[in-house]
């Protein structure tokens, strides 16, 4: 090898040194690996104090009594999807493709924490911390921010992070409801959707658009969860951004699991709205961004069922973003942001989006901070 290859060399080897190592931790929800899981993984989700809001001993007792009730439809799911949940591949697959994005400028390297199901915060806080980064990044799939998902995912990495002592700079985003990149890459996906449904029906039949969300209870969003409200700028972003004249839509929320008041209307009533209209449905799994159980098996296949029961002339369903080329920019875009900005807590845009009424907005809760400090 002559003096000049091994320079060359030398030289690469540098650059990549030189080049920061960031951990993108992805927050997700977490799945079932295998039928086996289903009941503590139902357990783990009841009795998150975010998601069931009462007293530890009323909170557990509650989440054993839901987790029963819901064992069995839970598992005939899961039975459809071969046992269990696709939604760690798929994220896992999102983490490659970000990391690909983004290998000319960093050395990246995706994590993920999930929610309810391994791998959960700690071992993953374990493994962030002995790959030993420069910086980290908390990149939630949950476009829109509840207390109930990128909240509750918060609380459990910083309690993880803490017990792992890892103290590496941290930045959060917080959400991306409406950022353009996103609203573009999700906007061109339903478009495709919309126009191959329309083609396939009769131009007579009118095609309505339900952009479905997981529900929560009303409680929560009137306690100041800005989730709902946040929900619906997506919405209005992506409907207006597919450029469909005089598009025939409706937010609605599925996925309702307690007996209180949940935020409407559901995707059930719209369903029988749609049915009693003579109109066919896109369903448009609008705060989802890989599929799973709630798209693979609520969406394809019951409410499909209900659709057909209720004289809905056609049922049709948008995929979710997965490792759409578009979306997975759209994160990329989100990572070189949070790292140039001077916030450890950012959102899409910088500061806080969402309206001073919904006082559980994280930005709400910690305010601003500087990144030379730790989150």
């Amino acid at each position: 090898m002559d003096a000049a290859t091994v320079l060359e060399r030398t030289d690469r080897v540098r650059t990549a040194r030189a080049k920061p190592r960031v951990a993108i931790v992805l927050f997700n929800l977490g799945g079932p690996d295998r039928i086996e899981s289903v009941r503590p993984f139902l357990y783990n989700l009841f009795s998150d104090p975010a998601i069931i809001r009462a007293p530890a001993p009323i909170r557990q007792a509650l989440a054993w009594l839901i987790t029963r009730r819901r064992l069995g439809p839970a598992s005939e799911n899961y039975a459809i999807l071969g046992g269990r949940s696709p939604l760690l591949e798929l994220t896992e697959a999102q983490g490659r493709a970000l990391e690909a994005t983004l290998a000319p400028e960093m050395t990246a390297r995706c994590f993920v924490a999930m929610r309810y199901w391994h791998p959960m915060s700690d071992e993953t806080a374990r493994a962030v911390r002995a790959w030993g980064p420069d910086e980290v990044i908390l990149l939630p799939l949950y476009p829109q921010f509840s207390t109930t998902t990128t909240g509750s995912s918060l609380d459990a990495w910083r309690e993880a992070a803490a017990k792992a002592g890892l103290v590496a700079p941290t930045r959060v985003v917080c959400c991306y409801h409406s950022d353009p990149a996103f609203v573009g890459a999700t906007a061109a996906i339903v478009r495709r959707a919309y126009d191959e449904a329309r083609s396939s029906l009769d131009p007579s039949v009118p095609l309505r658009v339900l952009f479905s969300a997981h529900g929560l209870p009303e409680s929560i969003v009137t306690a100041g969860d800005p989730y709902q409200w946040q929900v619906e700028q997506t919405v209005a972003a992506v409907a207006a951004a597919m450029d469909v004249p005089e598009l025939d839509h409706v937010v609605c929320y599925q996925s309702r699991v307690t007996p209180q008041k949940w935020i409407g209307p559901s995707t059930e009533e719209e369903l029988k709205r749609a049915g009693a209209d003579r109109v066919a449905v896109l369903v448009v799994p609008i705060a989802f961004v890989s599929e799973h159980s709630e798209t693979l098996v609520e969406l394809d296949v019951e409410y499909r069922e209900e659709a057909a029961a209720l004289g809905v002339p056609g049922y049709f369903r948008a995929p979710a973003q997965n490792s759409d080329a578009g979306f997975v920019a759209a994160l990329a875009a989100l990572v070189r942001r949070a790292r140039e900005g001077e916030r450890t807590l950012c959102s899409f845009r910088g500061a806080r989006t969402c309206p001073k009424r919904h006082g559980d907005c994280p930005h709400a809760r910690r305010g601003f901070v500087t990144a030379k400090a730790s989150v």
